[in-house]
Formats: C-alpha cells, sequence, structure tokens
C-alpha cells in the first residue's frame, strides 16, 4: 500500500545563516577568526568592508557622517567612539577607553581584610573562598557551611564552624558597610549599627530590624502605630533609612573590566541627512574582505597535469586534490554566508527604518508605530523565522542613542487602536512619574486619565503595561 507524507527538510544552508544571523557583532568576529584559523583555503584581507550597500559611494555611515565636520574635535562622540572601535571593544563610553586601574571586588576586600586583620594562612584561604562567592552586589547568599565544603575538597583541610563565623565576621566589619550581608534587611543593618546614636538612627534600627515588613511594604500608617511615634520622627527615620546604599559593593573603587562584558556593542549605524531626507545604513563590526587562498583557487586540472604513474603516489594525490576542493568549497560556501547574513541584516534594517521613519528622526518613542514580523516579511519577501532570527539581540546605532531591533516591534493594544504599546507605555510612565507621591495612581485612576488623553484602554490592559514598566502597585509607590 503506498502512502504519500509532506516532510519538510532544512537545507544545511539555511540552517548555518540562521546560526550566523543569531550573532551578536563581536560572536561573528570571533567565528570568522575560528574560520580562518581551521581552514587554510580561507583567508582574510588587510582592508573591511561592512558590505554597506545602501551608501551611494560605498562609504560607510561613520565616514559620511565625519566628513560633515570641520575635524574631530566637533564630532560628536557617539560618531567617533563607534568609528575608532577595535574588534575587542564591546563598550561605548568614555569610561571603556580608560585604562582598567582598578582592582577586582576580590582583590579590593582581600586587600583591606589583610591590611586590618591578622590572618594566618587557614584564615586567608578561608577568607577567599567567602569573598569570592560574594555576588556583584556584595551580598553572601551561600550558606558558611557550603562554602566549607568547597573549602574541603579544594584546599584538602577542613575548616571549623568557628573559624568560617569569625572570618566572616572580620569581612562584614569591612568598609564599605554592608558588604557580606546575606539579605537587604542584613546589609541596612550592617549599615545602621555603624552611625552615631541618635534618636533617628534609633528608630531607623527598629524599623528594619522589627518591622521590616511593614517597611517594604510601606503600611506607614501601621508603623506608625506599632512605633508609637508621630508623623514626624518617622518620616526622619524613613529618611534616614533612604540614604543607605543597597549595593554596597558599588562603592568599592574597583576596575570596570568585569563591567565591559555587560555593555552593548551595535550591530549596524544608521545616518540620515536632513537635506535629502535619506537614510544610510551601514553594519559594524571589523569583519574583514574574505576570499580564497591563491594556492587553493587553483583548478584541480592545472594541478593535476603530470600525473604519477606510481599508483601510491596517484593515490596521495587524488587525496591532496579531495582536501584542497573540500577546503575551497567550505571556504566558498562560508563567503557566501556571511555576505548573506549581511545583506539579510540590512534588508530587514531598511524596513524597519521604512516603517518606523517617523521614529528614527524625532527619537521619541512615543512616534514607533505598531510593527509586527508580516509587516517587515511584507517588505522584504524573507521568512518570518528569518527576521525574529535577525532581529534578536541586534543592536543600531542612531543619532538618538543604541537600540535593540525588538524594540520597534510591538502589536496594537486592541486590534482597532492605531497607537503602539510604546505610545501607551510612555503615557502611562509620564502619569505614574507627575502623580502625588502621597497618593499615587491607581490601575482604575490610570485607565482613566488614559481615556481622557483618547487612549481607551481596559485596566487589566494597563496594569500588564504598569507592570512591563517594572512598576509597582500604588500602594508600593507611596511616599511618606
Amino acid at each position: 500500500m503506498q502512502q504519500q507524507r509532506l516532510q519538510q527538510r532544512l537545507n544545511p544552508q539555511n540552517v548555518a545563516l540562521g546560526r550566523l544571523l543569531e550573532m551578536s557583532v563581536p560572536e561573528l568576529e570571533d567565528e570568522i577568526r575560528r574560520e580562518i584559523d581551521d581552514n587554510p583555503a580561507l583567508e582574510a584581507n588587510e582592508t573591511a568592508d561592512n558590505g554597506n550597500e545602501n551608501s551611494e559611494f560605498g562609504e560607510s555611515a561613520e565616514e559620511l557622517q565625519r566628513a560633515d565636520y570641520a575635524d574631530d574635535d566637533d564630532m560628536p562622540t557617539y560618531i567617533s567612539r563607534a568609528s575608532n572601535r577595535s574588534a575587542d571593544d564591546t563598550v561605548y563610553d568614555a569610561a571603556s577607553l580608560a585604562p582598567d586601574d582598578g582592582d577586582s571586588m576580590f582583590e579590593a576586600l582581600m586587600g583591606r581584610l589583610e591590611n586590618e586583620t591578622a590572618l594566618s594562612d587557614s584564615d586567608r584561604r578561608i577568607a577567599e573562598h567567602i569573598i569570592g562567592n560574594l555576588d556583584d552586589n556584595g551580598y553572601l547568599t551561600r550558606p558558611l557551611a557550603s562554602i566549607a565544603d568547597d573549602i574541603v575538597l579544594a584546599e584538602g583541610f577542613e575548616p571549623q564552624p568557628d573559624d568560617m563565623r569569625r572570618v566572616f565576621a572580620s569581612i562584614r566589619a569591612l568598609d564599605p558597610a554592608g558588604i557580606g550581608a546575606v539579605d537587604l534587611r542584613d546589609c541596612l543593618l550592617l549599615q545602621l549599627q555603624r552611625l552615631e546614636p541618635s534618636v533617628q538612627s534609633r528608630t531607623a534600627y527598629e524599623i528594619i530590624a522589627d518591622n521590616f515588613d511593614l517597611f517594604s511594604k510601606r503600611h506607614f500608617d501601621r508603623l506608625q502605630s506599632q512605633l508609637e511615634i508621630n508623623r514626624e520622627d518617622l518620616g526622619e527615620a524613613l529618611d534616614l533609612i533612604r540614604t543607605l546604599n543597597p549595593k554596597p559593593a558599588s562603592a568599592l573603587d574597583i576596575g570596570h573590566s568585569a563591567d565591559r562584558a555587560r555593555h552593548i556593542s551595535p550591530d549596524l549605524a544608521l545616518d540620515y541627512d536632513n537635506e535629502s531626507g535619506r537614510f544610510t545604513i551601514s553594519l559594524l563590526g571589523n569583519i574583514p574582505n574574505l576570499s580564497i587562498e591563491k594556492s587553493f583557487a587553483a583548478d584541480d586540472t592545472s594541478i593535476s597535469e603530470n600525473t604519477p604513474q606510481n599508483s601510491a603516489a596517484r593515490q596521495r594525490q587524488r587525496q591532496a586534490f579531495a582536501f584542497i576542493k573540500r577546503k575551497r568549497e567550505d571556504a566558498a560556501s562560508f563567503i557566501r554566508l556571511i555576505e548573506m547574513r549581511g545583506q539579510t541584516l540590512l534588508e530587514i534594517t531598511q524596513a524597519i527604518v521604512e516603517l518606523q521613519k517617523a521614529f528614527f528622526i524625532s527619537g521619541d518613542k512615543a512616534d514607533i508605530k505598531p510593527m509586527i514580523l508580516r509587516d517587515v516579511a511584507a517588505k522584504t519577501g524573507l521568512d518570518l523565522s528569518v527576521i525574529s532570527r535577525a532581529a534578536a539581540g541586534k543592536y543600531i546605532l542612531t543619532y538618538h542613542g543604541i537600540y535593540p531591533l525588538k524594540l520597534f516591534f510591538n502589536e496594537r493594544p486592541d486590534a482597532d487602536a492605531d497607537v503602539s504599546t510604546h505610545e501607551i507605555l510612555e503615557v502611562i510612565s509620564s502619569l505614574i512619574e507627575d502623580e502625588d507621591h502621597r497618593s499615587p495612581l491607581s490601575d482604575r485612576e490610570l485607565c482613566e486619565a488614559l481615556s481622557a488623553k483618547g487612549y481607551d484602554i481596559a485596566r487589566r490592559t494597563v496594569a500588564k503595561y504598569r507592570e512591563r514598566l517594572g512598576l509597582p502597585v500604588a500602594r508600593l509607590r507611596k511616599q511618606f
């Protein structure tokens, strides 16, 4: 019995292109370096070509922008930073270009501990493990018993619980106050303990130590009743608490190298000519011109004019020819994929810029219009999955700043609305920013305020957008 089945097979080249599309600029640069190292048939030329096919004269966006200024001193910093970045630069702020001569948090705390405390060899090894487990805020979120187990495995000795607690107490006594805290409440208490005794500091300590739940939920009336104090004393204590640092590690004078990886490397640059109204898009990154290495580019027939008579020699020659052919084909395929990646990114970005032209001119997020993947697909003819992969994790450098491409994909609040979610988010953010902080707007009141501005949105949708902005409910936004 014959059966018909419909099977979808993925072309290996499409799979490889999808993987390259998902890569950021630094990842692509690393991939090219690895491919050049692995394939002797592939070589990089001296000059880089970022595939800017939208520039009339073949110049990059940065070169076009630089030409508008008499000298580099007159040029906006965002242009010079983008055009001067090296393959390893991932930061677009001046601090990233300065020498990283600061210590890491580990080095800074170990140095202070050794200066202030007489440490035995075992104490030092305990301290190294405890400090090594502090998070970026300076908190210790792992139990000392677990760290002791690590020491047994790594150092070959079993620290006593009393020694662990003693060394940990020495770390918690270091500056800045709050280092070594196990949570936010503990962090605030460590800082309050070091303040000069006063009515305000004692009240603040009692609030955090005994009434932290009421404080964190902003039940100020109940807190005042619980403490049996007047409104003025409570206000002064709360003001004191607000001066404390919930992230004590930020006060350390440490280098910025650890933060460098978290900064953004734009994948594309956009330039706008006010006079002509023309946009110029270019790819960023030190992407070299790739070509086939000369010794691999020769045709097999020209290499094999003198065929050896010896069968073993002929076998070795066939193997050599097969190797050369395979590497040449792999190199040619990789070059095509890099070109296709660049062209695909440019086509998608061009479509996004055309659909969101108003925003790229003004820089106002309220001008971002509703746009979904299908809108870009209609302009480019590309598959939805290709567009989604290409846009994921990609950033574009504009005159107004650096933005993720995903920012411009947004649906309408409802099918009949002609505004984008970004516009609604901007209005909600503005309403909450201007509200009376002693009597914040509820979701129902936000809904009514939006309706008064012409945005007919359900209260449930307002709550969803408020949460997307990372803003708590009205009760938690209330200030005393």
